[in-house]
């Protein structure tokens, strides 16, 4: 709660989230701005916790067989003008490249939004028998888009990311590869980030542009809004038609391939902090922080204190732990405030009288608990307090996500809970654009998924009184 607040250059989030979260990216070193708008430097602890997250995809990339590869940043115009939907999706958010030193370009090239064009372009060179196939690629890089708001992490015009592209000779591997990905996401959400999630469709107004199928992960934010965090696509045959990729199948027939993409950003940072942080600053699951434990010695003047503490330090260094020792000559109460807003999940505490007793004190940042650990059972108990700690933030993320779900049955029902409570509003809904568009128009909320567990909460759809097909997650974004 805002009272209890011990950083004081931090806004209270019940007073202003928005501000709250940007001054938690700039005071925990997250971020800092850049002499471009829109273009934000990630400062070290900030690329840290990224390393962590693209630690464990990039491992559960390659376990699944993808590889991979880097593509060119720019795009000729022409390449990027071959899938119409694609293009004309992108078109208000690209960045042009007009000039080669002193000269004039010949043609414009596209600072890369995405690089489904430079894919597809490379397979239909390189792909020719079914033998080839299935082609399954990753890259790790960053794009440029032009967005007109910009916020640190959650909306920058250029962010780094990993895209996956692979292409199949059937459909049915495709689609299976499309839904697999999405589960990858899923599991980096809610067993790294401790972000719970809710897996569906994307309605047609909402899929990337040329895409046949777009399946999202949905996750709540401390304020109640929705912040998509990941996206996994299945194209068809869409692209490779556009682009000539054709291949000798088994029959020995010429035929198009089925294609894939799937991505997740370091937007997912910005959904870390609005999913944990509090008003002492960042709140970080152990399994994707920087700094797990912070040893921070107590009357370190002391003789003996120093020592031990930097012998605590190398145990748990030695047992796997992402540790660090605070030895400067701030107070005690700036060390704890400082690690506090950096979101260190475990604060360990050694003084003169733990010595004595042999013992050390672990004190969680989540809610504050202290966990007296006995030296010789170090590297047992605090693996465990992490692991209590990651398993703590899941759990209070779940029951925000859980109790802001609401029924409607009308627009203006949805309307006045989305007003009172925020949240998810779970409607009927007939597949109809004009549906969706009146949510927008009159609620004030876009769909977020056609869940995956449907639920059948009536017959008809609230917006128009006809036959209802779905239901729909409905909520106001990030």
């Amino acid at each position: 709660m805002a009272k209890d607040k011990k950083v004081e250059q931090i806004t209270d989030m019940e007073v202003d989230f928005a501000q709250w979260f940007t001054d938690v990216c700039t005071k925990a070193e997250l971020v800092d701005y850049s002499g471009v708008k829109g273009l934000f430097i990630m400062r070290p602890y900030g690329y840290a916790i990224w390393e962590n997250i693209m630690s464990y995809l990039d491992g559960r990339f390659k376990e699944l067989g993808h590889e991979n590869v880097s593509m060119p940043v720019l795009i000729p115009e022409s390449l990027l003008q071959k899938e119409k939907d694609h293009v004309e999706g992108f078109a208000p958010e690209c960045a042009w490249v007009t000039h080669g030193g002193s000269e004039e370009l010949p043609e414009r090239l596209c600072v890369r939004p995405t690089s489904e064009t430079l894919f597809c372009d490379h397979w239909s060179h390189v792909v020719h028998s079914y033998r080839d196939l299935p082609m399954k690629y990753n890259q790790w890089c960053s794009v440029l888009r032009w967005e007109k708001t910009t916020r640190p992490f959650l909306r920058g015009r250029e962010f780094l990311w990993q895209e996956g592209h692979t292409i199949h000779a059937t459909e049915e591997e495709a689609r299976e590869e499309t839904l697999q990905m999405l589960e990858v996401y899923a599991d980096c959400c809610e067993k790294v980030l401790a972000m719970p999630v809710i897996r569906g469709d994307k309605t047609e107004k909402e899929k990337f542009a040329g895409a046949v199928n777009t399946y999202t992960i949905e996750c709540m934010m401390h304020d109640h809004k929705a912040l998509q965090s990941g996206t996994s696509h299945f194209f068809g045959d869409g692209f490779t038609r556009a682009f000539n990729i054709t291949f000798t199948d088994k029959e020995n027939k010429l035929s198009f391939p089925y294609q894939t993409s799937w991505g997740m950003s370091t937007r997912v940072i910005g959904g870390l902090i609005m999913t944990h942080g509090d008003n002492n600053g960042l709140v970080l699951p152990p399994k994707v922080a920087p700094i797990q434990v912070i040893v921070v010695p107590v009357a370190q003047q002391k003789e003996g204190v120093l020592d031990k503490a930097y012998e605590l330090l190398d145990r748990l260094k030695a047992a796997g732990i992402r540790a660090r020792i605070d030895a400067s000559s701030n107070s005690m109460g700036w060390k704890c405030a400082q690690w506090e807003m950096k979101g260190v999940p475990v604060r360990l505490e050694i003084g003169p009288r733990d010595i004595e007793n042999n013992v050390c004190m672990a004190v969680r940042r989540d809610n504050g608990e202290k966990v007296t650990v006995g030296l010789e059972k170090l590297e047992t108990m605090i693996p465990q307090v992490l692991d209590q700690v990651q398993q703590g933030l899941f759990d209070k993320a779940k029951e925000n996500l859980d109790s802001h779900i609401f029924a409607a049955s009308s627009v203006e029902e949805a309307k006045a809970l989305q007003e009172e409570h925020g949240g998810f509003i779970k409607t009927m809904w007939c597949g109809d654009l004009a549906c969706e568009e009146k949510m927008k128009e009159e609620a004030g909320m876009s769909s977020r998924c056609i869940p995956f567990d449907q639920e059948n909460l009536g017959d008809t759809c609230p917006c128009c009184g006809k036959p209802a097909k779905h239901m729909i997650y409905w909520g106001i974004a990030y």
